[in-house]
């Protein structure tokens, strides 16, 4: 017979896998409140134009080969709890000690972001988001506000020249051109203003009561201030402020009591439905006092600080009706595993061409290694994809989407801002013609496949559109062939 933790346990799983099935489901319901700044709107259109990202997730949780930053927290879930099950170690507190002891033996001496940097901009990657700091609170910046970082005494790569390691990535990439971008996590389980030791860890959240202490959670809220504040005096230009961890935020008093009132139905005892307020405005008035240009990203949290979205791991099944970005692994991790296992190249540019026909930008992540090394498979994938995109890009770079994201599962559309250029993206190549009754051409317009000079015949019939494509196009182009369209 289970026990009432196991059926808990059981019954918490089953809640986190609906709740994400929902968050799937309702991607296109989802808040948006545009912000009325016209610079930001300005540079949110430029954003829109770049497509394809780079994010890495980094820390020194890489050298287990494990998920970033969950193995400590003590939700008594899969996600949470396999890491310390994969080490053999059942005690929660010994095996946290032994996570925060890893940045005594963090020394990635193979660290060169000039490398990936050159990877990036020749798979067409046009933005970069780095990892400065993961919920478990271990900073990849010379913070002056916490030892728990990378460019500590305590941490071996400390005497390293390029041990800040974010202004390190920062200018590499800027070199190359990308823009660069801050992920930063609002919650600190390292913190003692968040995580403070008076009290046990019970998940995710602060672990005490804000409305008995409010003045450990000022401590926390300029803490926060002041680490973003660093990242925005001391390190460049910033072109994103990416911040992760929506359930801190501020919450209605609406919102708690139906939260409370829902997590009590599902005995889903551990999530904590207190108001973790920020004070968002004012952060972000902060930042742009320093970036004046900056894009913020509060992510899952619905308000004019969430400049963008960012559906998680999945595509959408249409277009969305606001700015949108679909974040995903290349493998099976956001952070380093020894036996990783990527995604075919094939495979991420179809997704990058479906992400880009929905009118959305596709950002794809990779996570460093211990040693400040990618997996060389990664770089392969990355050099794959880069001749494809030196090709193609003109039918996914500054492009809109089209009246219609595409037919079938076969057929994508985009085209040029001023719509007079439009692009047909072949996933698989045709037998001979395709019929498109989505398809709309005016008289005498041109067809030519990109990467061929033969000029491609069609015409109206009743069903629509047909095109007729010779098997001696299959050569101009692999895994996606693009029409281009010029009236």
């Amino acid at each position: 017979m289970k026990s009432n933790r196991q059926i808990m346990k059981s019954a918490f799983i089953l809640i986190l896998v609906l709740f994400q099935l929902q968050q799937k489901v309702c991607a296109q319901k989802r808040e948006y409140y545009p912000d009325p700044d016209t610079t930001i709107q300005k540079r949110l259109e430029e954003w829109q134009d770049l497509k394809f990202g780079l994010l890495m997730h980094w820390g020194a949780y890489s050298q287990w080969s494990i998920v970033e930053s969950w193995s400590i927290s003590p939700d008594d879930v899969g996600w949470a709890t396999g890491a310390r099950t994969k080490r053999n170690e059942e005690d929660y507190f010994t095996y946290l000690q032994k996570y925060e002891a890893l940045k005594k033996t963090f020394n990635p001496t193979k660290f060169d972001p000039s490398k990936w940097a050159a990877a990036a901009k020749d798979a067409g990657m046009k933005y970069m988001i780095f990892t400065t700091k993961h919920h478990d609170g271990f900073t990849m910046f010379d913070s002056k506000y916490t030892d728990y970082k990378i460019t500590d005494k305590d941490c071996p790569f400390s005497v390293d020249p390029r041990s800040n390691v974010t202004k390190e990535v920062f200018n590499a990439f800027r070199k190359e051109n990308l823009w660069v971008g801050a992920y930063f996590s609002k919650p600190d389980w390292h913190s003692d203003y968040y995580w403070w030791k008076r009290f046990p860890p019970i998940d995710h959240n602060v672990n005490y009561s804000i409305a008995n202490h409010p003045e450990q959670w000022q401590k926390f809220v300029d803490y926060t201030h002041k680490q973003i504040n660093e990242l925005m005096s001391d390190y460049g230009k910033v072109d994103i402020l990416w911040l992760d961890g929506g359930w801190v935020r501020t919450k209605t008093p609406e919102e708690i009591k139906r939260e409370f009132t829902k997590n009590m139905e599902s005995k889903n005892v551990m999530f904590n439905s207190q108001s973790q307020d920020i004070n968002m405005p004012l952060l972000v008035k902060e930042a742009r006092a320093k970036q004046p240009q900056l894009l913020v990203v509060d992510r899952d949290v619905p308000g004019e600080q969430q400049n963008y979205l960012t559906p998680e791991q999945h595509i959408p099944d249409t277009g969305l009706p606001y700015p949108w970005e679909t974040c995903m692994t290349m493998g099976k991790s956001w952070s380093y595993i020894a036996d990783e296992n990527y995604k075919s190249a094939d495979d991420i540019i179809k997704k990058l061409v479906d992400i880009v026909s929905k009118g959305g930008n596709y950002l794809l992540n990779i996570g460093p290694g211990p040693d400040g090394e990618w997996h060389e498979e990664a770089y392969e994938r990355l050099k794959e994809i880069g001749k494809w995109t030196k090709q193609n890009g003109e039918a996914i770079y500054a492009s809109r989407m089209y009246k219609v994201f595409g037919e079938g599962e076969k057929i994508r559309f985009t085209q040029s801002k001023d719509g007079k250029i439009k692009y047909v993206f072949l996933l698989g190549f045709p037998d001979k013609k395709i019929v498109s009754a989505k398809l709309e051409l005016k008289k005498g317009s041109h067809l030519q496949m990109i990467g061929a000079k033969q000029k491609i015949e069609w015409k109206q019939i009743t069903e629509g559109v047909e095109i007729a494509i010779p098997e001696n196009l299959r050569s101009a182009s692999e895994y996606v062939w693009v029409i281009k369209i010029s009236e």
